[in-house]
């Protein structure tokens, strides 16, 4: 009875344990979906141009708090600066439908980016939501690292911090910047999956 109970209570830890960590998210896409998008100032982006560099994929929406977050505390930004300038190729997504939180024109997209200081390489429009889907895009932010095989490497959170609070990014664990160093450094990534937090995707309500 003794040992019937031990394990009973290893059990409840181990559950216990395991929804206070990362949630395990679904297997990502591997290849990484090819696309083509157009971005706020009118050129074209295929994901395959890409091919033999980093890319890291950002889904945006600067009206949710979430993103307003890592922007107001200019974490994004600073990340978008180091990595490009590391030859990194970073392509922020905008899948919110027309008539929807967080999509608006490109001209209009582009002062924001502005007002917010953003150094991606470029902002892509998906109005249709159609690359979104096909990433299973959840949140904004929902973040993904492309290796340059086109191989999805990190899916998930920006970091372990599921705030809205400025205050919560001081020692945060930012999954993306410790994916890029890992792989980029040809090691595997310690944490490849988490669940993504932020607001939902503001996909066509008319969609599938």
């Amino acid at each position: 009875m003794r040992t019937a109970s031990r394990f009973a209570l290893l059990g409840l830890l181990t559950l216990g344990l395991s929804a206070a960590g990362p949630a395990p998210f679904e297997k990502a896409p591997d290849p990484a979906p090819d696309f083509t998008l157009t971005d706020t100032n009118g050129r074209t982006h295929r994901l395959s141009q890409y091919a033999g560099r980093w890319v890291v994929l950002e889904w945006l929406n600067y009206d949710c708090p979430f993103v307003g977050k890592h922007y107001r505390g200019r974490n994004m930004q600073a990340l978008q600066e180091r990595y490009t300038g590391q030859g990194v190729v970073w392509l922020s997504i905008v899948s919110s439908a027309p008539g929807e939180q967080g999509h608006f024109p490109p001209a209009e997209m582009n002062r924001r980016t502005t007002q917010h200081g953003g150094r991606q390489t470029a902002v892509l429009m998906d109005p249709t939501g159609t690359v979104g889907r096909a990433y299973g895009a959840r949140t904004t932010p929902h973040m993904f690292v492309v290796n340059p095989r086109r191989e999805i490497v990190y899916n998930g959170a920006i970091d372990n911090r599921p705030s809205a609070d400025p205050s919560s990014l001081n020692g945060a664990t930012n999954y993306v910047a410790q994916a890029l160093a890992e792989a980029m450094a040809g090691r595997p990534v310690t944490t490849a999956r988490t669940q993504p937090y932020g607001c939902s995707v503001k996909y066509a309500r008319n969609a599938g």
